[in-house]
């Protein structure tokens, strides 16, 4: 059988990952890379894993979309708050008719992809990992890892075999995925985790195991999860109650992590917490629900994004000046 061609849109602790253990196997993948493009084409990637370690020498390094041949799927795995660049980034390596897998944090983050290249070619997923990009061309992960993907907009018969190849391609791969036939599920079920901890450790300044491991925190925590739970459910997406218990177990017996909205927070880069909040409080809001510890949330975030921008310009207009 033919293997699928791969592309990476974001080969960070995610994309970094998932296209770097594709890639062992044998695939053919082609990793787009930023400031690190030159190292990585020179030295490789270097993956610690909790699959085990491994180091990809000779690597199909891109500092641009433009270099790329059409590839059968392209992962999306940039961080939400830069999707203005896929109008540039999707069409040279779909240009074939390739299709997408989304792997981005949020409600809905599929539509910006499928106004590209059309909702019949868009897949998009969640990926319950714990890793991070530690240094150049370095990727630490730490924990989980999973997979669950799913078609974006009307279920067809072809996009469904399709999907059933990409799942059996990241299986052989051992990547732990699975192909579902609700992506509302699957992206409700995510938000569960993703409002809770991604928000409340950058509004608490903490860690994960600082949060279910404080009383007043994890019961905050626990609200959260209720309430997207039941937001959800004004959707009519239907989760099981166990979920919202399973949530918190599992992050208990995660291994401590600092989220990817944590770390954005501390280096001052923009927070995903339109994808993450505001659309799914945009969506509750249609079926006259509300979820108000969720917006008390988003609005501390906005003013902490806020407040972060106007740092980060003002040393930047501060190195701007020239010295006397």
């Amino acid at each position: 059988m033919t293997k699928n061609t791969y592309a990476v849109i974001g080969s960070g602790a995610l994309g970094g990952l998932y296209g770097a253990m594709l890639a062992r196997l044998g695939f053919d993948v082609h990793f787009l890379l930023n400031s690190d493009y030159d190292f990585v084409k020179k030295n490789g990637l270097n993956v610690e894993s909790v699959w085990g370690d491994f180091h990809l020498s000779d690597v199909n390094a891109h500092a641009s979309t433009e270099t790329m041949p059409p590839c059968d799927v392209t992962i999306v795995g940039l961080k939400t708050t830069n999707n203005h660049l896929l109008s540039e980034l999707l069409p040279s390596p779909t240009r074939e008719g390739g299709v997408i897998l989304v792997l981005q944090n949020g409600l809905d983050v599929e539509l910006d992809s499928a106004e590209v290249v059309g909702e019949g070619r868009v897949f998009g997923g969640c990926c319950f990992l714990c890793s991070n990009k530690v240094g150049q061309g370095h990727i630490r992960h730490i924990d989980y890892g999973r997979i669950v993907f799913g078609q974006y907009g009307t279920v067809n018969d072809a996009m469904t075999k399709v999907g059933g190849q990409i799942n059996a391609d990241f299986n052989a791969a051992g990547i732990d995925t699975k192909f579902s036939d609700d992506l509302a599920v699957v992206r409700w079920r995510k938000l569960m985790w993703n409002i809770p901890f991604n928000g409340l450790s950058v509004a608490l300044n903490a860690s994960t195991k600082e949060i279910v491991e404080n009383d007043a925190a994890c019961q905050l925590a626990d609200d959260l999860i209720r309430e997207v739970h039941a937001g959800a459910a004004a959707c009519g997406v239907k989760i099981p109650d166990e979920a919202i218990h399973i949530t918190l177990d599992h992050t208990r017996k995660m291994k401590p992590y600092d989220s990817s909205m944590r770390l954005d927070f501390l280096q001052r880069r923009p927070m995903e917490i339109e994808s993450i909040l505001a659309t799914p409080l945009r969506a509750v809001q249609k079926f006259g629900y509300s979820m108000p510890k969720v917006e008390m949330l988003y609005q501390q975030l906005s003013y902490l994004d806020a407040k972060n921008r106007e740092a980060k310009g003002s040393c930047e207009d501060q190195e701007s000046v020239p010295s006397r």
